[in-house]
């Protein structure tokens, strides 16, 4: 399959000046699977409604058939659509934090959705993304997209167009290119299918950011089972071919030739040989590790000769639930 990359870079602000949007517009509506850039993380987007466009977003990415998707939507009016029965306090958040990088479960209309959207359960995980790429998109199609990260499954998510090429070339139909995405890692996804909510999955929006707009409102309850109610909840995710090691802050870190470590700038000096990727500038930098994680990973693992991975633990610090999240669920398991 040949796929399609339009560089949107020059055209963020007004994509409807981009010469080829019609062509991106029209392979959406044709039931095609194209990449978009979000704020979190590129999303490999396709018609929610549509089963066999759905279908070929699991086939791209290799992604297990219970493992739901999900939706994006460019305004609160499109719920309506597909939802029903969302909680007030629900609707607060959303008018807080949307446009933005956190997903709400909501209940769900059957019918509407493609089955595997939401991999047979009676809720869906709904977003309206804040960039201006991916909302003008949506706007313009004016359709429900389905969309998880753009990366083959369990991989390191994509915060670059480079890394979508990479994983997606000649299985999708196009990739819109764009700068960086702006927080590198996924939403926060917030279960509200009872009150008080859950948090299903932590991410750059937490627990406190919640709880200051509406107080009382996240339980501290563990969402247990073993069918994931949103994505990056069962399977192991964003880790590199390479082995890689949770390894404690250090003093000085000798490495062989074969060696890299992902660590703060500010470590730089204590590691002598082997390979050296930025995770922020200092431990305390959590928002800056979360950008740059998923990129240090792919670039560690694609350095010829690279046998082990370290990745320093960023547990004891303010605000790194969401990172240490990412970074357990990416070493490997003996």
């Amino acid at each position: 399959m040949r796929t399609n990359v339009w560089d949107v870079r020059n055209y963020v602000e007004d994509l409807s000046t981009y010469p080829h949007v019609q062509e991106i517009i029209a392979g959406f509506k044709a039931g095609e699977t194209i990449a978009i850039p979000t704020e979190t993380v590129y999303g490999l987007a396709a018609d929610a409604t549509n089963r066999e466009a759905v279908a070929a977003i699991f086939k791209a990415k290799g992604r297990p058939q219970d493992n739901p998707l999900i939706v994006h939507i460019h305004h609160l009016s499109q719920l309506e659509w597909f939802t029903h029965d969302i909680h007030a306090a629900a609707y607060k958040l959303m008018d807080y934090f949307w446009p933005g990088p956190i997903s709400f479960i909501v209940p769900v209309k059957q019918g509407i959705l493609a089955e595997s959207v939401t991999a047979g359960l009676n809720t869906v995980a709904v977003r309206m993304p804040a960039h201006k790429v991916a909302h003008q998109l949506i706007e313009m199609t004016d359709l429900l997209l389905a969309a998880p990260s753009a990366n083959t499954s369990g991989k390191p998510s994509p915060t670059k167009a480079e890394h979508v090429i990479h994983d997606m070339k000649g299985k999708i139909f196009g990739i819109v290119q764009s700068e960086q995405v702006e927080v590198g890692i996924e939403s926060t996804v917030v279960d509200c299918s009872q009150y008080p909510f859950r948090i299903a999955r932590p991410g750059a929006i937490t627990h406190n950011d919640l709880e200051m707009v509406v107080p009382g409102c996240i339980s501290d309850e563990r969402i247990m089972g073993d069918k994931p109610i949103a994505p990056g909840m069962k399977y192991r995710h964003y880790a590199p071919d390479s082995p890689l090691e949770l390894v404690e802050r250090f003093e000085s870190l000798e490495l062989t030739a074969n060696e890299a470590v992902i660590a703060p700038l500010s470590e730089r000096h204590k590691v002598n040989g082997g390979r050296f990727f930025k995770l922020g500038t200092t431990y305390e930098d959590s928002g800056g590790a979360m950008y740059d994680l998923y990129d240090a990973l792919r670039s560690a693992d694609s350095i010829e000769g690279i046998e082990k991975i370290y990745i320093t633990d960023f547990t004891s610090y303010n605000g790194s639930d969401a990172l240490m999240n990412r970074i357990n669920k990416a070493v490997t398991r003996k």
